[in-house]
């Protein structure tokens, strides 16, 4: 399967790190994307991820909206404007941005 199934609540270390479930990890190596691609979620307090399909789901839906709209602007702002592509090392894990940290329901444990 090429998708992010399931779902997961991961735990922020004390440096800031998350671990990419393998699977996830697995689906990433098989699009060609090197790292995770996240934004803030936009109906939750949580974090969106993937590689290039969702990417490509982004731009599609974007482009659905006429160029120099407002929603055209607002969805390009809140899903590439809030954006980080993070790399993944080599123990399967993420660094979070402070952004990304210190967004509602990101805690550590």
């Amino acid at each position: 399967m090429d998708r992010f199934v399931s779902h997961h609540v991961l735990r922020l270390d004390a440096k800031g790190r998350v671990s990419v479930p393998a699977a996830f990890r697995a689906v990433l190596a098989r699009d060609g994307f090197d790292g995770l691609y996240c934004h803030p979620a936009l109906d939750r307090p949580a974090l969106d991820a993937g590689g290039n399909g969702l990417l490509a789901e982004i731009e599609s839906r974007i482009a659905g909206f006429s160029p120099y709209s407002e929603e055209h602007e607002q969805f390009s702002l809140a899903l590439f404007g809030t954006s980080e592509t993070l790399k993944i090392d080599g123990e399967g894990r993420v660094v979070l941005t402070d952004a990304h940290k210190a967004m509602p329901g990101s805690t550590r444990r």
